[in-house]
């Protein structure tokens, strides 16, 4: 196993954990800021209120995402298992 591969896969599972978690931490972004953007107009200031819809969000993304999140994720699996076929030692 040469220096070369090993960051290879350690670069290829860092990418891969990244543009699996993406989605999901959009989502959560996206609905953070609007629910800020509310609690400013109306000056409401609920700490609940910004936790319950981004848990609602991230379930929604995973629904969502989840085949093609499994999809990525198998091919990735494949692809490790296909390299451990071919190292020596």
């Amino acid at each position: 196993m040469t220096p070369e591969l090993v960051v290879q896969l350690a670069r290829r599972a860092f990418e891969t954990t990244l543009l699996l978690s993406a989605p999901l931490l959009i989502f959560s972004l996206v609905v953070g800021l609007l629910i800020s953007i509310f609690q400013a107009v109306t000056s409401i200031n609920e700490v609940t209120l910004t936790f319950v819809p981004k848990i609602v969000a991230v379930m929604v993304a995973m629904i969502i995402f989840f085949p093609w999140m499994m999809s990525y994720l198998s091919d990735f699996t494949r692809e490790i298992y296909s390299l451990i076929a071919t190292m020596r030692h």
